[in-house]
């Protein structure tokens, strides 16, 4: 319960509070559905939870006392609708927040993300990736600490987003090739260890960050409504793979599923860093597509931005639009392949691999249907994911969920 005294009649807050406490159970599952835009308005909240109008409104009420939601004052009906008029639910614009970190292989970034999945703040992109994990960790903490300064919000906890698997339970970044950062390092263990110093309450987390974007993009963009979806993006360097079951990321037994980067496209291709030749990893992504269009990667920008940059200024050039087929039959060779084995109802495409999608979205299309048996039957809606920073949204995520699973044990902790 929160602290705020109760301003209504005796017998009214006895009768309330005797709801709120039937419904105390629905409190999470309340939240998480306002929290990703399901419940728009207290009737689809009673429907969805299966109570009482009665109940569904001290629900409501609560966490809107907690801080967490609003209730429209005035309830209105849509046009053209019948029935009464119910109070539409939205998250707080001006309540708590998580801090989230990402880093990759060009850079770190911090950001506060609010319930909904709302970036409230975020940093600059800082360049400089160190090799020791703690000194990046630390500059990435303390710049999210400076935005929880300068807004003042308060903070329920801290996600981090890395380009490595991540082992369960330890915290270990088992493959931080691109980083140069010590195989197995204690990623989670050292940015809990930063948060606290920073003096940020709360638990901390970490996760890779393909993982994490399709988490977030599963909760609050072009993975909303999927049942089984599949994502797969290249960032700044490799290409990562994720997938979410009934809304829970699919994670196998140590956290290392889905590590699609390691799918051989081309036997006669590139050397890899697994030891193995022609993966995902370095054949479909943004060093394979400067590097097959014959492009020396320059100083300005990031690998990412410069591939993205070349597709979108010069596809009309017939060596880069050569190249930018090459790594499309490649990415739908891999696609294929994991729609024959994991049967997805949609995917999701993010990084440089959206816009290969753009640029030829009939291309990408005819490979994975043509390659791929289920793809024959019907095929799968390859969409391009819809978030900015999904992967710094989908940190914050990890932080929101004790929260989602229990807001008043978990806001009492903070």
């Amino acid at each position: 319960m929160s602290g705020k005294a109760d301003p209504r009649p005796a017998g009214e807050g006895t009768t309330s509070r005797a709801r709120l406490d039937r419904g105390r159970g629905a409190l999470g599952p309340a939240l998480e559905l306002v929290h990703t835009g399901r419940a728009p308005t207290r009737a689809v909240l009673t429907a969805e939870l299966g109570v009482t109008r009665a109940t569904a409104g001290a629900v409501a009420a609560e966490l809107e006392a907690l801080g967490l939601i609003r209730v429209d004052a005035r309830p209105g009906a849509a046009a053209g609708s019948q029935g009464r008029p119910s109070h539409r639910l939205e998250v707080a614009e001006d309540g708590p927040v998580a801090l989230a970190a990402q880093v990759h292989s060009d850079g770190f970034r911090a950001a506060l993300v609010g319930l909904g999945g709302r970036i409230v703040a975020t940093t600059p992109s800082c360049e400089a990736v160190d090799a020791d994990p703690a000194k990046v960790l630390g500059a990435a903490v303390e710049a999210g600490a400076e935005l929880l300064r300068r807004t003042g919000r308060r903070c329920v906890g801290a996600g981090l987003a890395v380009p490595s698997a991540v082992a369960e339970p330890e915290g270990l970044a088992l493959n931080p090739l691109h980083l140069d950062w010590p195989v197995g390092a204690p990623v989670r263990e050292i940015f809990a260890a930063c948060v606290r110093d920073a003096g940020i309450t709360g638990p901390a987390f970490a996760g890779n960050d393909v993982n994490l974007a399709a988490l977030a993009e599963h909760r609050h963009g072009a993975g909303r409504g999927a049942r089984d979806l599949l994502c797969v993006a290249t960032g700044h360097r490799g290409v990562g793979g994720a997938l979410v079951l009934d809304g829970r990321l699919h994670t196998g037994s140590s956290g290392l599923a889905l590590e699609v980067g390691h799918l051989t496209v081309n036997p006669e291709g590139r050397p890899c860093h697994c030891g193995s030749r022609g993966c995902l990893d370095v054949e479909a992504d943004p060093l394979a597509l400067l590097t097959t269009a014959g492009r020396d990667p320059g100083p300005e920008g990031s690998l990412l931005q410069q591939a993205n940059d070349l597709i979108r200024d010069e596809y009309g050039d017939p060596v880069v639009r050569t190249a930018a087929e090459a790594l499309i039959d490649r990415l739908g060779l891999g696609l294929a392949g994991l729609v024959n084995i994991l049967n997805p109802d949609r995917i999701i495409l993010g990084g440089l691999h959206r816009t290969l999608l753009d640029a030829d979205p009939d291309r990408l299309r005819a490979v994975v249907a043509d390659r791929s048996l289920w793809g024959r039957s019907g095929g799968v809606p390859i969409l391009a994911c819809s978030l900015d920073h999904n992967s710094l949204a989908g940190a914050a995520e990890l932080a929101w969920q004790p929260v989602l699973d229990d807001p008043l044990a978990a806001l009492a902790e903070v």
